[in-house]
């Protein structure tokens, strides 16, 4: 369908989306469109009946309210991208509304399971040198998996010990890496040199694989996971609840919100908010600091 096709193109070279939310948004619209063939409709003929159809149909699939938000949020672009192409009309896609949702409080590992993990893990050569320093840059910056796979090797500063990240819709940041993670990067770094002299192609990744070649999201959670088993934490870790640590033990040691939300790339700092669910010590330090009558 050249439409999608378009529409797909547009949030990757106009919006500047990442790969996973691109990814995402094919997701959706294709489910939307298999849903219009099966009811032998076309785009054009877009209304709130129909729309109302194919929302229950979500429900009727047993989709969370937060899959259906979300797949409502994508149609809505979906339909102004339609709207400027003149392709719909007279529906009033701006109006739309998903389901509300109850925000989940994210799971961590506590400061004792994160350094559990870092200090128990365990190998040799190549692989355990770069899974060393992947998991050490996710817990030492908080960035999002899609960052860090998309990193280059030049986007590392040692010197002034910060690393270039860029984030949603392109916004780069600048975060401050730790000696550890910085130790890590640079043993990192040698096995890297000996693998790309080998190859006969320029790299400027700075994760790679064995073939020498970017390593994709999906191996860095395979191999999350795998350290996660070998050092004995029974729970699910994945690399976004090394992002949800980072942010609880910097508010758990007093960082302010607003510090820990540029740190994150928020865009508003009430999603930085949350953390503060899941760190009642912060809580009770601000009180105990900020109340007349606390002590």
């Amino acid at each position: 369908m050249q439409i999608m096709l378009d529409f797909l193109a547009h949030l990757s070279q106009e919006k500047n989306l990442s790969f996973l939310t691109v990814k995402a948004y094919t997701s959706d619209i294709k489910h939307f469109v298999d849903f219009l063939d099966k009811e032998k409709r076309q785009i054009e003929e877009m209304d709130y009946p129909l729309l109302r159809k194919y929302l229950k149909t979500l429900l009727d699939e047993g989709k969370e309210h937060s899959t259906i938000a979300r797949k409502t949020s994508s149609l809505r672009c979906f339909f102004q991208f339609l709207d400027r192409k003149n392709l719909i009309k007279n529906f009033p896609y701006q109006a739309m509304r998903g389901p509300k949702i109850k925000r989940k409080i994210p799971s961590f590992l506590e400061e004792e399971e994160a350094e559990k993990l870092l200090d128990r893990m365990q190998g040799e050569g190549f692989s355990f040198q770069r899974d060393k320093a992947i998991v050490e840059l996710l817990y030492a910056t908080g960035m999002r998996l899609a960052e860090l796979v998309n990193l280059n090797a030049g986007d590392v500063d040692f010197d002034a010990e910060l690393v270039r990240v860029k984030g949603k819709r392109g916004k780069e940041r600048l975060i401050p890496v730790g000696s550890f993670a910085l130790c890590a990067l640079k043993e990192y770094l040698k096995w890297r040199e000996e693998r790309i002299s080998r190859l006969s192609f320029e790299v400027g990744a700075l994760f790679l694989n064995k073939s020498g070649k970017r390593l994709s999201d999906r191996a860095v959670r395979e191999r999350l996971r795998m350290y996660i088993e070998k050092v004995g934490i029974e729970k699910h870790v994945s690399p976004h609840t090394l992002r949800h640590s980072f942010a609880t033990h910097l508010i758990n040691r007093g960082a302010d919100l607003r510090s820990v939300q540029e740190l994150l790339g928020h865009e508003s700092v009430s999603t930085t908010q949350i953390y503060t669910h899941i760190a009642p010590s912060y809580l009770k330090k601000v009180y105990i600091k900020s109340h007349p009558r606390a002590t």
